[in-house]
C-alpha cells in the first residue's frame, strides 16, 4: 500500500488576508464591547441615615429614615448600569442595606445581609455600596437588614429594561406605590 501525502502551503494571498481579517475581527469586537458599555451609566446616590420625629396617629414617633423621608428615596437604573450608594450613618444603630432581589454576582460583600455578608455600618461612619444590575429588570426593594430598622429603613429599586426591550408597548409613566405601616 502506498500513501499519498498532500501538504498545503499557504499562498501569498492567504498570508496577507489572515492578519487583516484578524485585525478587523478584533476591531469589530472591541467596538461592539464599547458600544454596549457606552449605554451603561453610573447611578449615584447618597443615603444619610438618621433619626427624626414623624407624626403617626396623632403621636410623634422617633423613626430611623434615609434622607429625612419615609419610605426612603427610590433608586432608578437601567439594565446594565452600575449603582453606587454612599451610606452615611448618622443614626445610633449599626445598619446594613440589603438590595432585595438584586443579583450580587461575585459581589456578595455588597449584599447587605447583616452579620452574614457584611458587618453593620457603625454609627458616624460611611460605607459605599457598588453593584451592577446586569441581566435583570423590574421593581425590587432595598431595606435595612439589622433588627427592627427594616420597618422604616426601606425604599424601591426600579430597573428599567434597555431601550427597545419592553415585551409590550412602552408605558407612558411609572407610578411606584409602597405600602407600609409603622
Amino acid at each position: 500500500r502506498s500513501r499519498v501525502l498532500v501538504e498545503t502551503v499557504p499562498s501569498k494571498m492567504t498570508t496577507k488576508i489572515l492578519p487583516v481579517a484578524a485585525a478587523f475581527l478584533f476591531f469589530y469586537a472591541a467596538m461592539a464591547l464599547l458600544a454596549a458599555r457606552s449605554e451603561a451609566a453610573v447611578v449615584e446616590h447618597t443615603f444619610v441615615v438618621k433619626q427624626v420625629y414623624m407624626r403617626h396617629l396623632c403621636n410623634d414617633t422617633l423613626v430611623t429614615v434615609v434622607n429625612g423621608q419615609f419610605p426612603g428615596p427610590p433608586v432608578e437604573a437601567t439594565e446594565g448600569d452600575t449603582v453606587v450608594v454612599h451610606l452615611v450613618n448618622q443614626s445610633p444603630f449599626g445598619i446594613t442595606i440589603h438590595w432585595h432581589g438584586v443579583k450580587q454576582r461575585l459581589n456578595c460583600w455588597h449584599d447587605g445581609a447583616g452579620m452574614i455578608t457584611q458587618c453593620p455600618i457603625q454609627p458616624n461612619t460611611t460605607f459605599t455600596y457598588r453593584f451592577n444590575v446586569d441581566g435583570q429588570e423590574g421593581t425590587l426593594w432595598w431595606h435595612s437588614h439589622v433588627s427592627i430598622l427594616r420597618a422604616t429603613l426601606h425604599g424601591i429599586i426600579v430597573i428599567r429594561p434597555k431601550s427597545g426591550s419592553y415585551p409590550f408597548q412602552k408605558p407612558h409613566m411609572d407610578v411606584p406605590i409602597v405600602i407600609n405601616f409603622f
